[in-house]
């Protein structure tokens, strides 16, 4: 398994994966959507538009899993992680953000900035296997138009809709 620097000739290739992303990302809130190859191509290339470096991990010339790294100096964030689920827990994501982490600490910081849904348990219990403890900021936003929220979520002393 290799790590590489993905381009415009690997995006259709990586585009299911960036699909299948965000079809898990509306089951954290108990939507069910079908991943959209199209789209999840169109969000790939916008990445690369903005200069988002996109890393991929690739088997024998099989995709199975990419990292995109948002870099807004001196931080390095994550904006998407995934790993296709039949090939988790097999050392992908740790070698996908082992670049991040080599990244953030080419640019002379000592840690990676990471978006999560509160409801990603994986991602959380990955992330602090690999140290990353401190809560840093919340978002907080209006609902959208038709918007239900289905259960509060307490930090510290404040409690929001969920």
């Amino acid at each position: 398994m290799e790590i590489v620097r993905a381009d415009r000739a690997d995006v259709s290739a990586i585009a299911p994966l960036a699909a299948a992303f965000r079809a898990t990302l509306s089951s954290f809130r108990g939507v069910e959507a079908e991943p959209d190859a199209a789209a999840g191509e169109e969000e790939l290339n916008e990445f690369l538009d903005r200069g988002c470096p996109v890393f991929a991990a690739k088997d024998g010339g099989e995709f199975l899993g990419y990292i995109v790294f948002r870099i807004d100096e001196p931080c390095l964030w994550v904006e998407q992680f995934f790993v296709r689920p039949d090939r988790r827990r097999n050392g992908v994501g740790t070698l996908l953000f082992e670049k991040a982490e080599e990244t953030a600490a080419s640019m002379g910081e000592d840690t990676v900035y990471n978006f999560v849904h509160p409801n990603n348990d994986r991602m959380i219990a990955f992330l602090r296997s690999k140290g990353y403890t401190v809560l840093n900021m919340l978002e907080i936003r209006k609902p959208y138009s038709g918007e239900e929220p289905t259960s509060r979520i307490k930090v510290a002393d404040n409690e929001f809709d969920y």
